[in-house]
């Protein structure tokens, strides 16, 4: 596919307003390795493998965390992420990442960051908070925010919290509730705790954790939550993710124990997201594959 110059400049146009946005709001732009000994253990996530034994990062998440267990309380980071197998029109080996933490705050808070973002972000570009992707026209101003449950029980007529199977959750999840979901900016909140591994409980059903994922256009944008920051309850779910991806026959990784340091130095409340920067700039240029808007 030839390279596409007004996507790549549409693409310039979108980072300057994220950068601009959060540095106007008090966030300090931070940098951390790509190169990593310790990813975290996720069901399918797969980080690619260098010849040291090392990994390329999947996402810059447990660096970050450290990061604001040093006393910063507002941190963004736009870089390089990786994931092992991953190639389609919506998926690249290699793609570009926005992260944000900020403490004091929940997933809702960051829910709030991310209508804000992406609302400024269409005015500075488009003049308009109306966009046209795919033949529809897509209002940023107009979000829904549907429950994980309520979703499945009248997509897939079943209930995960309640319920869960790992591998049925997944089909569904895919094949009934994600193609039934309205083009605009759609909210699925609180995911059964098993398919949550880095998020809070909920207080108010411990069967659900605090965590959403935003779809726009019928693509998932981003994946947020309020951070568990219990050790005790983390290092369980990581050994628990291990055994299960050993089962599955991938590889477990080495348990971060820097990461798990930061925990116990009694970190503070935050939440945290993660944005797609290419499906973003899709969005914006209309664009029906990721090769179309990086080079």
């Amino acid at each position: 596919m030839g390279m596409n110059i007004d996507n790549l400049k549409m693409r310039s146009n979108v980072l300057q307003v994220i950068r601009i946005f959060f540095v106007d709001r008090g966030f300090v732009e931070v940098e951390s390795a790509i190169n990593i000994r310790c990813p975290a253990n996720e069901m399918f996530i797969d980080a690619p493998v260098l010849a040291d034994g090392s990994f390329l990062r999947c996402s810059p998440e447990l660096q970050m965390k450290r990061i604001i267990s040093e006393g910063m309380d507002k941190i963004f980071q736009i870089g390089s992420c990786f994931r092992e197998g991953e190639r389609g029109n919506l998926h690249n080996p290699e793609f570009t990442m926005l992260e944000w933490y900020r403490t004091n705050s929940n997933y809702m808070d960051i829910l709030a960051d991310t209508k804000e973002l992406i609302r400024e972000i269409a005015l500075e570009i488009c003049g308009t908070t109306t966009i046209l992707y795919n033949d529809n026209d897509i209002d940023l101003n107009n979000w829904v925010t549907i429950p994980v449950d309520s979703a499945f029980e009248k997509l897939a007529h079943w209930c995960p919290s309640k319920e869960f199977d790992q591998d049925r959750f997944d089909l569904d999840l895919i094949n009934k509730v994600e193609p039934e979901l309205p083009v605009g900016p759609i909210v699925l909140k609180d995911y059964p705790v098993e398919a949550a591994a880095l998020s809070k409980v909920s207080s108010e059903n411990p069967l659900v954790a605090e965590r959403w994922e935003l779809y726009i256009g019928g693509m998932e944008i981003a994946n947020a939550y309020s951070e568990l920051i219990d050790p005790v309850e983390q290092r369980m779910r990581f050994e628990e993710a291990a055994r299960r991806r050993v089962d599955m026959g991938s590889v477990a990784y080495p348990i971060d124990e820097d990461f798990m340091s930061c925990l116990n130095k009694d970190m503070p409340e935050c939440g945290g997201i993660a944005l797609g920067i290419d499906r973003l700039v899709m969005l914006f240029c209309d664009a029906k594959c990721i090769d179309e808007v990086r080079v």
